[in-house]
């Protein structure tokens, strides 16, 4: 099935930019303010998402006087899909590149789900442009990868189980159904997306299946090599920077329960919020609430 690139590129009240970093080129939905004045915040979609699972608040924060980057991670969408590093070193790598490149020297670093996973990672492992992070739906890595402090349940492990196979899972989200399945299965009950066509026809964009597939694998086959134990020794010192976690009290992928020892990796402001009615798509689910819920954060940041 071929699908027209330019799917991706949906108008409104922002500009798609292609920016070079970390030796590849991102795709970037920016709105607010182009100059180097306003703060920066930059935002990471989910898996089987990209930018556009941010449209609400783009212009939301952009409105408050904020320059905001919704941002394609590797292997998604718009941004360029190297055939490795798959891995959330280096998509932490792309995120500080991205924010030099735009111009800023810190930025506000805000991720759901795989993106919430990078935002984690980036005060340890770049610390000098990372303001503050918020997570949405997305446990910090260290528990997310223990074992004894088990975060994800055992349906989503199953999940994980499975993906862990290759080319099955590719061929299902390429040539079945799967991102509809997962959309559904991961927001709350009686939620459905109405991008859920765009969202299938994203991932059936060459090679972006199998880039998605290869960064979750890795989340699973790092953990006894020697670049998943470098990676949780750099994420295991203390968050020193404030953090926001939003988490949906219907989440079918990661329940809230699965962030309820975060605060133990952060030494700075830790705020949490569990949104009532909504699942794992928070950012789509409660667009409103989420928009207000960063702007009374932001507007409390040093």
């Amino acid at each position: 099935m071929t699908v027209d690139p330019s799917i991706i590129l949906g108008e409104g009240p922002w500009t798609h930019r292609m920016v070079a970093a970390n030796g590849g080129r991102f795709h970037v939905a920016l709105a607010g303010p182009d100059d180097g004045d306003a703060p920066l915040v930059v935002l990471l979609h989910a898996f089987p998402q990209f930018w556009w699972a941010w449209r609400a608040q783009l212009p939301m924060l952009a409105d408050a006087g904020y320059r905001v980057a919704a941002m394609d991670l590797r292997g998604f969408a718009g941004s360029d899909k190297p055939p490795s590093g798959h891995d959330t070193p280096s998509m932490v790598a792309d995120v500080s590149g991205v924010i030099r490149s735009l111009g800023a020297t810190q930025a506000v670093v805000v991720g759901h789900g795989i993106g919430g996973q990078v935002a984690w990672s980036m005060p340890s492992m770049a610390p000098r442009v990372t303001r503050a992070i918020g997570v949405v739906g997305a446990p910090h890595p260290v528990f997310l990868h223990s074992w004894s402090h088990r975060a994800a349940p055992a349906g989503t492990l199953g999940r994980l189980a499975k993906f862990q196979v290759p080319w099955f899972p590719e061929h299902s989200l390429t040539r079945g159904d799967l991102v509809a399945r997962l959309l559904h299965a991961w927001g709350a009950p009686g939620w459905n997306s109405p991008d859920v066509n765009l969202y299938a026809d994203a991932m059936r964009l060459p090679f972006v299946a199998h880039s998605a597939m290869e960064q979750i694998r890795w989340l699973v086959r790092s953990t006894p090599r020697t670049d998943g134990r470098r990676f949780r020794s750099a994420v295991s010192a203390p968050v020193a920077v404030p953090v926001l976690s939003l988490h949906g009290a219907k989440d079918g992928n990661l329940p809230p329960r699965a962030c309820r020892r975060d605060s133990e990796m952060v030494t700075a402001r830790y705020s949490r919020v569990v949104v009532d009615g909504a699942g794992h798509f928070v950012p789509e689910e409660s667009p409103e609430e989420v928009g207000e819920l960063l702007l009374a954060w932001l507007a409390e940041l040093p």
